[in-house]
């Protein structure tokens, strides 16, 4: 009786055992399967001073090409290395005109020839000389190729109607005088929109400097979490666990950068990019089993914005769900479709998302729609106290019906979608 008892805890101490190793291996699967996202941008934020900006450039880039090299050496691919300043009106508007447009443009030499990616920060933060501002900052962006630069268009937690306007008249100006219209591309009206976002044009800080923030491109992790999950409950607890991993890599790898090189980590935006191969769209029907732009999809968005919430990690930026028309295959096909609007981005914004990004329009749309659109990109800000931002492409020489003709690598080219007649 004694033995046959042994023999029976040998049983079962090895059953449970090979039960250990089997979940043990089933979790180390789960965890190799799951997409490694590519670092989209690491943003540093100094405080540009034009007495020895080329050695701050300088300095920096090279703080940053160490931090790259931490990330590549876990099997992270970087993709751009980034850096915001203070507002520039901080430190050009004193200038006189010439001598603050060949300073950008030296800036922005500078800045190609290191294969950095440079965001002078907003217009229209203080309130104060606003139009000056914006005209400079029209002009700086329509002659340079690596400078972004925004308008802020909310202030004391209220719209700012006269910098909604003036965003609107630099929207007009790049538009038609740049090649293919691509200078909005580098340019937001920005509402809400705290310091220390990764992603551009939205980013500035107000601080010391001396910091920086990580930016993912992770549409691909939503997609993983999102196949063949049998309900949203269980699409958001894979979600959950996703995002959780991979926070925490990169605020482990973010932080023996902060303590071996003393600039301060002040977070990941937690916003899901996507890119030409890694599409949101997709990863947003894979749960609601529908085209985006139909029943289900506020619901699947919904789920992806509440879910950054739960997550620990210090957060920085939007950290919400980018929909961005013109960087994202599914996205561009649904908008050919005409199930996406300016409409639907803007309901879908309400409860998740960044506002309208990079959404074409037609070349003729007039200053007092572009106001219009912002307008409610800034009053829905506002309500909601979320940070929003609006990034229109009106194509000159276009119009509804035409097809794009973007240049830019990282922009798809769609078919254009008219406007209501009483917007125009």
């Amino acid at each position: 009786m004694a033995l046959r008892t042994r023999n029976l805890r040998f049983i079962i101490a090895c059953m449970l055992l090979l039960s250990f190793f089997a979940l043990s291996s089933a979790a180390q699967q789960k965890t190799e399967s799951s997409p490694k996202p590519k670092v989209r941008a690491i943003t540093a934020f100094i405080n540009l001073d034009r007495a020895r900006y080329q050695i701050q450039i300088s300095e920096t880039l090279q703080f940053l090409k160490y931090v790259q090299t931490v990330f590549e050496s876990r099997g992270y691919v970087v993709e751009t290395l980034r850096i915001a300043t203070q507002p520039f009106p901080e430190y050009a508007m004193s200038l006189p005109h010439n001598e603050a447009m060949q300073f950008f443009k030296d800036l922005d030499g500078l800045a190609q020839q290191d294969h950095v990616i440079l965001s002078i920060g907003p217009a229209y933060l203080s309130g104060e000389d606003g139009d000056a501002q914006t005209d400079l900052l029209a002009e700086i962006l329509q002659n340079t190729k690596s400078i972004n630069g925004a308008v802020f268009v909310t202030k004391d937690d209220n719209v700012n109607w006269p910098a909604v306007k003036a965003a609107a008249r630099v929207i007009k100006k790049l538009a038609d005088t740049t090649p293919h219209s691509e200078g909005n591309f580098r340019f937001a009206a920005i509402a809400s929109v705290p310091p220390y976002s990764p992603f551009f044009p939205a980013g500035y800080h107000t601080g010391t400097g001396h910091q920086f923030t990580v930016g993912l491109e992770s549409a691909n992790t939503v997609a993983a979490a999102f196949q063949n999950a049998p309900d949203i409950p269980t699409a958001r607890r894979r979600l959950l666990d996703l995002f959780i991993q991979q926070s925490f890599d990169v605020e482990e790898l973010a932080s023996r950068a902060d303590r071996e090189q003393g600039w301060t980590y002040l977070g990941l935006d937690l916003s899901p990019a996507p890119a030409k191969d890694a599409s949101i769209g997709a990863a947003i029907e894979a749960l609601s089993h529908q085209p985006i732009g139909t029943s289900g999809t506020l619901t699947a968005v919904a789920t992806i914005t509440s879910t950054f919430k739960d997550i620990g990690a210090r957060k920085a930026g939007y950290s919400g769900l980018m929909l961005p028309i013109l960087e994202d295959p599914r996205l561009a096909e649904r908008w050919n479709n005409g199930l996406i609007s300016l409409d639907v981005l803007l309901s879908y914004s309400a409860v998740c998302g960044t506002g309208l990004d990079t959404v074409p329009l037609p070349g003729d749309t007039s200053l007092d729609t572009l106001a219009r659109i912002i307008g409610d990109v800034a009053s829905l800000s506002v309500k909601w106290n979320k940070p929003l931002s609006a990034r229109l492409l009106p194509v000159a020489g276009k119009r509804a019906g035409d097809q794009t003709e973007f240049t830019d690598p990282n922009l798809l080219n769609v078919t254009i979608q008219p406007l209501p007649a009483a917007a125009r």
